[in-house]
């Protein structure tokens, strides 16, 4: 099961380095914490922390969230099965996610956190797949919007596997 590479990895790299520069601009001389949403954002999470230059402090927290339904679509049912460590009240917070697809996953996610009480909320995800959007999200820092594909590799996975890939590419159904 060999993928067909639909951005290679200097591709990614590059544009995960002006998603830093993004940040390291609007939070200079802040602190944020950057919320990863495990396990497919652990990757990117990791690479954009690392290009968020030295002028933001930077935090990392994580969260494991699962949806209910079947293979290929989600119900929009959340259940957070690893929650954050510790309090995110007064501070400025991105959400780190790999992929949005139909939006309720974040819907839910970005609600949940709003009642925290950070100062901010925003969201970065790697990816975006507008075609199956049932739900509205707005990604304040995104990386590529995509087709409507089943893509793994650079932290996505297929039945937990392929996540190590340094690409990302599309599993041609078999």
């Amino acid at each position: 099961m060999s993928p067909t590479i639909l951005l290679t990895a200097d591709t990614i790299a590059a544009r995960v380095h002006e998603l830093g520069r993004e940040i390291s601009e609007r939070h200079r001389g802040e602190s944020v914490v950057l919320v990863a949403v495990l396990k497919g954002s652990f990757v990117f999470a990791a690479d954009l922390a690392r290009a968020i230059d030295d002028s933001v402090t930077v935090e990392v927290e994580f969260m494991s969230v699962r949806s209910y339904g079947d293979s290929t679509e989600t119900s929009g049912v959340v259940q957070i099965t690893s929650d954050l460590t510790r309090s995110i009240e007064g501070k400025r917070v991105i959400l780190v996610e790999d992929i949005v697809d139909t939006g309720l996953t974040m819907a839910y996610l970005l609600e949940n956190l709003r009642t925290r009480g950070p100062a901010s909320l925003e969201l970065a995800s790697l990816l975006h797949k507008p075609a199956r959007a049932r739900t509205p999200v707005h990604i304040d820092y995104l990386g590529f919007t995509i087709d409507d594909v089943f893509v793994v590799g650079y932290g996505l996975d297929h039945a937990q596997r392929l996540r190590n890939l340094p690409y990302l590419g599309v599993l041609e159904e078999s």
